[in-house]
């Protein structure tokens, strides 16, 4: 995905009215947030990379934290992470033909993966500062909580049931099939993103390990 569609997707999953230069600071705070860090980046060099003046992001935005916020909350709020938007919820979990558990696992990291492989900077801003910034924090928590955990809880009682999945708690279960994925991604995209990674082999490898893991044997 080149810049333009990048930032287009962006824009659209924040849904914001943006002036011109609003978009203008917000892609060059993507950008140099992806690339130093938040706490590395000055208000200065986002305005000298957008061609505004200092003030401008500043009547926009009162502080560098709601610039930061502005550009992560969308993130959470419409995709909440990339694993887990909401309308990825509806197109797997909600699907009541999946009747087998490695489907359910191919189904999630196909679905994701090209959405992670094309908004990278914006995932690394979030991974990079959900450590630090409580705001972050506090927001994903509860778009997980509300939306996400008790689908998870649902599918994965039902693949417990039939047997699929050995007797692990639920919760259990849903902490290392996310950590899996999550870091799958992780070191795909952001870790060692250069190395030559077979990537279909690397999902299947990675589908493989959660299932013989679950399985309890």
């Amino acid at each position: 995905m080149d810049q333009k569609n990048f930032m287009d997707e962006f824009m659209k999953a924040a849904n914001q009215d943006l002036t011109p230069k609003q978009a203008k600071i917000l892609q060059a705070a993507v950008e140099i947030f992806a690339e130093k860090g938040y706490a590395a980046t000055s208000t200065s060099e986002i305005a000298k990379r957008a061609g505004v003046a200092e003030g401008t992001i500043f009547r926009h935005y009162k502080t560098k934290k709601d610039l930061l916020i502005s550009i992560v909350s969308p993130i959470i709020i419409e995709f909440a992470v990339p694993l887990f938007a909401e309308r990825f919820i509806n197109e797997v979990f909600q699907d009541q033909r999946l009747d087998d558990f490695e489907d359910l696992l191919r189904k999630i990291i196909r679905n994701r993966y090209q959405f992670v492989k094309n908004n990278v900077p914006l995932l690394k801003i979030f991974f990079q500062e959900m450590a630090f910034h409580a705001e972050i924090q506090e927001k994903f928590s509860a778009v997980f909580t509300e939306k996400v955990l008790p689908q998870f809880i649902k599918v994965v009682n039902h693949f417990k049931q039939n047997g699929q999945i050995g007797d692990f708690p639920t919760e259990t279960v849903i902490r290392l099939t996310i950590n899996s994925i999550v870091g799958f991604f992780i070191t795909r995209f952001l870790v060692m993103p250069d190395y030559p990674w077979d990537d279909e082999k690397e999902i299947e490898y990675t589908i493989q390990f959660i299932r013989n893991g679950l399985k309890g044997i």
